[in-house]
Parts: structure tokens; sequence; C-alpha cells
């Protein structure tokens, strides 16, 4: 196979000056199977442990990630250029959250006890063994924590690829988990390009795979899985649309309408990234959203006072500035951004910057109207009615997230019903949590993360009928 086959190199290059800081060796193939031999001999033993044991390990990882929190924001804001502020969330959410599902998750396996024509009937909740995690670069620490978290209350050890941008990051956690005291197989990464994933799938050793990546790479794993019998959970891409209708709080629906676009410097799937306003406050809502959105500092990371900062890759801010040129050159208008940023270090390190976008006059044959844009870039639409703006909102391949502002019951109510997507947020950002499950429908998606759901989708749901 090719070089070009396997992929980007794995390596951590600071997105906010372009400049390589280290680079590794993708693991041969003596390496991945002493990390296969090494999860497959844990799992039995890790099935066996009390929910007490895995609890304490969750909470263990959760005094880690606080005790050492602006370090490791610090990695992730190096690798993928997420502002410092928002890393440090970041850690503080992955923390609470382990913190949640050790708290929770016992009550949510326990033996479901059904009435059957015998003595007993059960349904039991079982795990599989070691699952394989394909993770992408933009939530380098909470998209392995809302897997790992379940996984392990469940009973799974964890078996992490992580994306060749964040190499640091997925070291990081491995150590977290085996400085918590965690079995040596619990969680282990694997520094391997694409090319050797198909493999590590087909292994009999693994049980189970879970992706959040791009349709493209979702299905490709989905057909490698399935070749194998394997179980897959896929967290895909998203268009969300964010409706505005006319009994909306308008101010309240700008200021996170703005945050809902460029959080992570748009770089997420739940991202609002489609605005469908109706035409009776389209006026009021664009003047103050475009205003909010140009106002916004872009620039160093670690700055306190910037709120956007730079893309993930130099290919990312490309492929930006190509749709928004291609939609520019087909009609649309651009009421502010539009443009590549030069970044803190000047021309000679430039980094991957891009200046927040709002487009208007979108047609169907512009490449923003049907793939996801993955960075700050919001697309915004006049619409007549709700019909009219559902029609809109569902007319995609995506369904991931979705939101809606209105104050009106019935209008709340038929928009909860209609709209076609995983989630919906009434008067409110889409956001992920422990306590609600996660994930999408169409080409956004296969299965649910978080919650109860999430525990479930790795487990044997076993019938126990007892004469």
């Amino acid at each position: 196979m090719s070089p070009a086959d396997s992929g980007p190199p794995i390596a951590t290059i600071n997105p906010a000056t372009g400049e390589l800081l280290q680079s590794f060796e993708p693991y041969d193939s003596v390496a991945v199977e002493s990390r296969l031999a090494v999860a497959a001999a844990t799992a039995p033993d890790w099935a066996r442990s009390t929910f007490t044991e895995r609890g304490r390990l969750l909470v263990t990882v959760a005094e880690l990630l606080e005790g050492e929190l602006p370090d490791i924001a610090h990695v992730v804001t190096t690798e993928m250029g997420k502002p410092f502020a928002q890393a440090k969330g970041e850690v503080a959410k992955c923390a609470s959250s382990f913190r949640w599902f050790a708290d929770h998750a016992e009550g949510m396996l326990t033996d479901q006890e059904v009435p059957v024509d015998a003595s007993l009937g059960l349904v039991t909740y079982q795990p599989l063994g070691t699952i394989l995690a394909i993770m992408p670069w933009n939530f380098p620490l909470w998209q392995v924590a809302r897997f790992i978290a379940p996984a392990v209350m469940v009973g799974n050890v964890g078996l992490l690829k992580h994306a060749p941008s964040v190499p640091r990051t997925a070291l990081l956690l491995e150590d977290l988990f085996r400085r918590a005291g965690a079995p040596a197989g619990v969680l282990q990464t694997l520094l391997i390009g694409t090319d050797q994933v198909a493999a590590v799938i087909a292994d009999p050793r693994v049980a189970a795979v879970t992706l959040t990546g791009s349709v493209g790479a979702g299905r490709a794993v989905a057909a490698q899985a399935g070749a194998a019998g394997k179980k897959v959970v896929l967290e895909l891409g998203g268009s969300d649309p964010f409706i505005v209708l006319p009994s909306a709080d308008l101010e309240r629906a700008v200021s996170v309408g703005v945050q809902a676009r460029v959080q992570n410097a748009g770089q997420s799937c739940i991202a609002a990234k489609r605005f469908i306003v109706h035409q009776d406050v389209a006026e009021a809502f664009t003047q103050g959203f475009v205003a909010g959105m140009d106002a916004l500092t872009v620039g160093d990371p670690f700055d306190p006072a910037t709120e956007v900062g730079p893309l993930v890759t130099a290919a990312g801010r490309d492929t930006i500035a190509t749709q928004v040129e291609d939609a520019r050159s087909k009609g649309a208008t651009i009421l502010c951004g539009g443009e590549v940023v030069i970044g803190p270090g000047g021309p000679d390190h430039p980094g991957f910057f891009y200046r927040p976008t709002v487009i208007t006059g979108i047609t169907g044959g512009m490449r923003v109207a049907t793939e996801e844009v993955f960075g700050p870039v919001a697309l915004l639409y006049t619409v007549a009615d709700a019909d009219e703006a559902l029609a809109l909102a569902n007319g995609t391949e995506f369904g991931l997230g979705s939101s809606v502002w209105t104050n009106e019951p019935d209008e709340q109510q038929r928009f909860v019903n209609e709209l076609q997507a995983g989630q919906v947020f009434v008067n409110g950002m889409v956001v992920s949590m422990p306590e609600l499950p996660f994930g999408g429908i169409k080409s956004s998606g296969i299965g649910r993360e978080l919650s109860a759901q999430g525990l479930h989708e790795f487990c044997n749901v076993k019938s126990v009928w007892i004469a």
C-alpha cells in the first residue's frame, strides 16, 4: 500500500503557527499485536470486576483530570487550536461525566425482571469485550470520554485509534488510566494509520467498533465491521438548523446563535450551521447576528481575549475558503468575513485561521447548500412561515441536532415532533451531556452514545428464562 493510503502523518502540528512540534512513527504489526493481546487478556478479568471497582477507576481518572486541568488543556490547545478557556472547559466536562457514569451506571445496568410464563424471566446486561474506538480531533478528550466512560462501566475494555493530528492527547489519555490504577488493557492507544484499521476491525479479539467522524469514514468502517459481523455505533456529520420564529427572545437567540456557530472555531458536528429565520424577525436577527459574528476576536488561542482560534489543519482552512469562494462566485452575499486571517505568528507562521463569516442568498447549486461546513461560517436563510422552516431544516441528508427558538407551546411541540434529528433543543443551543442520549439519524449516524442508551449499545443484552 502506498504512503498516501495510510493517511496524514501522525504528528502534532501547532494550528496557530503551522509548526511541526513532534511526529510519531505508526505502530508496526508487532506493536499492534501486543496491544490486541493485552486487551484480550484483560477483558475477561475486567468483565468480572464490580461496579464499585469500575466506578472507583473513573472517579480517580476524574481526580487526575481536575488536578492537572491546566496542563492537560495546554496539550489540547497546542495540538488542535481550541482557545485555552474552551480546552479547560472540555477537561472539566470530561471529569464531571466520568463521575456521572460512576454514580449512575449500575442503576442503568441492573437486571430487569420480566413477567413470563416461568419461574423467572430476566434481561441482563453483560460486556462484549474489546471495543475499538476511532475518534476525531475536534473534541479530543470529550469524544473519547463519552466512549470510554460507559464502556468501562459496562465492563468492556477499549482500544483508541485517535485522529493523527492529536497523538499527544491520545497518549495522555492512556497514561491517565494507567496512573489511575487501571489494568494494562482497559484503555490502550493505537498510533496507526488508516491503512491499518481494517485489520484491527477484522481481528476476532475486537468485539465492536465505534466511530465519530465524516460520513465517508463512517460508511467505510461500517462496511468493514459488517463484513466481520460486528456491531457499530457511528456519530457522523451534521448540518444542524437553528430556527428562529417570531415569538423568540431575539436578543438571546442572537447571542446564543453566535456561540453555537463559532464554538471550537465552528468545528463541531452539532454546531448550528444553517440559520433559518422567519421573515417577520429576519431583519432584526440578521443585524444583531452579523454584528456579533463580525465583532469576534480571532487570534492566539492562549490569549484570554481570543474567542475564535485556528482551524485544526491547513487542509481544513482551505476547504472552508473554497466552499465560501464557491458560494460567492455563484451569487451568494457575504455579510461579514469571508477571508483567511494571518495569525499572531505573522506571514512566516500564519497558522490556519479563518474569519467568522455569514453568507446569505444561498442556492442549491452551491457547495455550502449540501456539504457540511466545518468552520466558523454561518448560512443564513429567510423563510415565510413554519412550514417552510421545517421543509428547509429537514431538506438535508443529515439529522444530528437541531435548535428551534419559539415561545409558542404549540410551535414547540410541532418542531419537536417533526424535525428529523436525533436531538431537538428548544430555546437553547445543542450540547452533549451524559444524562441524554447523543446521536443522529439519516447520514448523521447509527446508534447512541451517553446516557442509558449509550451504556446499552455495547452490551450483550441477554434474555434469561428459568422454568
